[in-house]
């Protein structure tokens, strides 16, 4: 289970706290190379033909999508354009149990039918050999799409590296893996976490970009708003990344009340990603309010109300902004809830401990 310290930390631009994790510097490492070729970049599809919105299938990962009996020969009109993902897209799902194949088509499956989940956003890591491709499996059974992530972790070293060539390597050679593979993420919050200086960051993003290339999979980096703004924005990060996933926590903030409050937060937070992120399409990946505060969360004001009433209004209060986040530039804003079960990050999840839905949780995706 990954736990959370959390300090107080002003930022002119920014209303939110800055997490701290319990962990070690990361060691310097040494950059990928940036390529000295032209720099492969992969846009997510803004538009698709009517003739495929058209269909009965739909396009991939809506909602009426039924999967194929065998792998397409082609992505041409695959993946659904950018401006149908906005608002609810599914589920943080943490992956440090390493959960069985069994386990995770149930809980993918879940997630699909039972809460309208159109992706999962990887959360942690599993270094077991081949357990990304018991998630593409899983994905590919359930008509899921997948955020996946290269985690740097919370205690330094250079296990990252290994994560990274072994999710590029499953992703250029199982032959599924690009077809539910919507983008791949370096996270989480490495800028804030000064892993690796943000030029280098930005080279790791341009390396991984170029090597999967062939596989039309886009790179991008998960990341507070804090996290840019404490690196004079490192504009470099958010020119070579190809769309921008945003962590929201505004229960953090020095000025939190509840969730039913929060709107002024985000709105500060996502302004900030619209004027620095030349028109790119925008998700809140790592995004909730938490029901209970424990020694790892804390809050860093004095009003601010952790309750499954508040997690429930935070909720509430993004499906009420619908209307905005399909409006948003780039082709809107998608999000999000952090975190699937309170047995992945204690306090965040939609399931409590015992597998119970905390509170009716059935946001729109559309609007």
């Amino acid at each position: 289970m990954l736990l959370r310290l959390f300090f107080l930390f002003f930022c002119s631009s920014s209303l939110f706290a800055s997490p701290l994790r319990r962990r070690c510097k990361h060691k310097t490492t040494t950059a990928a190379p940036a390529s000295t070729t032209s720099i492969p970049t992969t846009p997510l599809p803004t538009s698709s033909p009517d003739s495929v919105l058209s269909t009965s299938s739909g396009c991939f990962p809506s909602l009426n999508f039924q999967m194929p009996s065998s792998v397409p020969d082609s992505l041409d009109n695959w993946w659904c354009p950018t401006d149908t993902e906005y608002a609810f897209m599914g589920f943080s799902y943490e992956v440090t149990e390493c959960q069985s194949p069994s386990q995770l088509n149930a809980e993918f499956a879940d997630i699909r039918n039972n809460f309208n989940s159109r992706y999962v956003r990887l959360y942690g890591a599993c270094d077991n050999d081949g357990f990304y491709d018991d998630v593409v499996d899983a994905a590919w059974n359930n008509a899921l799409g997948v955020h996946a992530l290269i985690w740097f972790g919370f205690q330094g070293g250079d296990e990252w590296e290994t994560r990274r060539d072994s999710l590029i390597h499953t992703l250029t050679t199982n032959p599924k893996a690009k077809f539910v593979t919507r983008g791949v993420q370096f996270g989480s919050e490495p800028l804030y976490d000064d892993v690796l200086p943000h030029s280098e960051l930005a080279s790791q993003v341009i390396s991984a970009k170029v090597q999967l290339a062939s596989v039309h999979i886009p790179v991008t980096v998960s990341e507070l708003a804090y996290g840019y703004q404490a690196h004079d924005g490192a504009q470099d990060v958010l020119d070579a990344i190809d769309y921008i996933n945003i962590h929201m926590l505004p229960f953090f903030s020095s000025v939190a009340i509840t969730g039913a409050l929060a709107w002024p937060l985000v709105e500060m937070d996502m302004d900030w990603f619209i004027k620095h992120g030349n028109g790119k399409k925008m998700y809140f990946d790592e995004n909730g309010w938490p029901s209970v505060t424990s020694p790892n969360v804390q809050p860093n004001g004095p009003a601010a109300v952790a309750s499954v009433s508040s997690e429930q209004q935070y909720y509430q209060l993004l499906d009420n902004h619908c209307t905005d986040f399909k409006t948003a530039p780039g082709g809107g804003i998608g999000w999000f809830a952090h975190i699937y079960s309170d047995q992945q990050e204690p306090g965040y999840g939609i399931y409590n401990d015992e597998g119970v839905t905390k509170f009716n949780f059935r946001p729109r995706t559309s609007c």
